[in-house]
């Protein structure tokens, strides 16, 4: 069944707002029409949980997580836009392991995130719906599997991992299953000719139950925080950010709550060095909360301040953004669903960037759009050096240099300066569902980005000089 199907009840009747174009018909996307006072297109995490799940069991039913469904592939350089069977402009493949190769037994990947040790060696964490698996990025790009660390609980298509210093911090939409914390240096003292199982009641550095299922985790490393976001609605958090303190890893502490805007479905916490000088200096959170960005002051634990609350055109599900700019003056932000609904900006289905321009804390502004070339439904972006790093579902990674904001915040010196494309069943179309890739990691000093497909496995890539 086609996600746009799903959602179309759910929208039935709204009228999509009227929006300017200029004289060759092409609509230009600015403050004048990006600007919004509320969100019709919205829905809620039961809703697009309840569309995935659906589509999963649809998936499940046509063999797509079967045994041995995909062949193993040696690494493969980008010729003439080609890796072997996927499309790519620049980006090489380094390394792949598929996830019955990392010992899953549901084959089903999610989250990516990564680990330099003290002497270089670099290690991903590859999120699978049973659990998370240990990977090297050795130094020519290849993948080397080290082990695993089950659930704590059930399995769940939903699991979340960040790291501060060297211990991982692991949730889980699964039932109960709390936060592990597990020291990542045990990875160091593995032969990677017998990989691991770690156990999960011995080998852990804590575990933290004080929620039970968690949607995404954010970890701040100037503060020693963790914050898990998307808990229960019912728990003390109600779904907002759950802040807790991991300056002792083996004793991580409640340090409180931010719930005034509810829902919390990503975010990302920084001690604030940016145009405002108000709060300079203080540990501000961008988060992204369904049908809005909202900006919490969190300097005092005790008394969390919301500074402000911007919804936008286009807005069906908030989903996730990053800081742009080292100083702190722009955010790009991607909505999960806007390219599923075919809300104006993204009605044709191309993947949509939100350009927010934050100078002024108190009020956000959203100054114009990036238009990937391909369809597809927008997950995850990071952005290093001007260079943001894109998961996009069903087009795989995409890599944008967007440099240009500081001088052109309309999006229109944006230029896409790599890709690579994880699922190759929806190239000659596109696609506006929920296949593909889920996230990158693209914080290597080596350069490799490691990109987790959902039906395939782990990839190790790298943008070509």
């Amino acid at each position: 069944m086609k996600l746009q199907t799903l959602v179309a009840a759910s929208l039935a009747g709204v009228a999509t707002a009227v929006v300017p174009r200029d004289y060759k018909g092409q609509i230009i996307f600015g403050p004048h029409n990006l600007q919004a006072n509320h969100a019709p297109h919205a829905v809620d995490m039961a809703a697009i949980m309840d569309m995935k799940l659906r589509q999963h069991a649809t998936d499940m039913k046509d063999g797509m997580f079967g045994y041995n469904k995909y062949k193993k592939q040696p690494p493969t350089a980008c010729v003439r836009g080609r890796a072997g069977e996927y499309a790519c402009d620049r980006v090489d493949m380094k390394g792949f392991l598929r996830h019955q190769d990392m010992h899953s037994r549901t084959r089903t990947g999610n989250d990516i995130w990564g680990w330099t040790s003290p002497d270089g060696r670099e290690f991903g964490l590859v999120g699978q719906s049973d659990g998370t698996a240990f990977v090297e990025v050795l130094k020519d790009g290849n993948l080397q599997y080290i082990g695993r660390l089950d659930t704590q609980t059930g399995t769940s298509l939903w699991r979340d991992v960040k790291v501060i210093g060297h211990h991982a911090y692991i949730g889980s939409e699964a039932e109960d299953h709390g936060m592990q914390v597990f020291d990542l240096t045990k990875l160091l003292k593995v032969d990677p000719k017998h990989p691991e199982t770690f156990d999960k009641a011995l080998d852990l550095a804590a575990h933290f139950d004080k929620f039970g299922s968690s949607h995404n985790i954010v970890a701040n490393e100037e503060t020693e925080t963790i914050f898990a976001v998307g808990t229960s609605r019912w728990l003390p958090c109600r779904g907002g950010l759950w802040m807790i303190d991991v300056s002792n890893p083996r004793r991580p502490q409640d340090n409180g709550c931010v719930y005034q805007d509810g829902y919390v479905h990503d975010a990302q916490c920084v001690i604030y060095k940016g145009p405002d000088r108000r709060f300079r200096g203080h540990e501000i959170c961008f988060n992204y909360n369904e049908n809005a960005l909202t900006i919490v002051d969190i300097t005092v634990r005790a008394i969390p301040k919301q500074i402000s609350r911007t919804t936008y055109n286009g807005a069906a599900y908030t989903h996730q953004g990053w800081l742009a700019t080292e100083d702190h003056r722009y955010l790009l932000l991607d909505d999960e669903l806007d390219e599923v609904v075919g809300s104006e900006p993204a009605e044709d289905g191309k993947t949509t960037t939100y350009i927010v321009d934050v100078t002024d804390l108190t009020y956000p502004v959203f100054r114009g759009i990036y238009k990937s070339p391909i369809i597809s439904i927008d997950h995850n972006q990071y952005v290093i050096d001007g260079i943001s790093y894109q998961s996009n579902y069903g087009s795989g990674l995409r890599i944008v240099n967007v440099t240009s904001i500081a001088e052109d915040d309309t999006g229109a010196g944006f230029e896409e300066i790599g890709s690579f494309d994880v699922y190759p069943e929806d190239d000659e179309v596109g696609s506006r569902e929920f296949h593909g890739s889920w996230s990158v990691y693209p914080f290597f000093k080596s350069g490799h980005l490691l990109l987790n497909s959902i039906e395939r496995g782990v990839y190790s890539l790298k943008l070509k000089n």
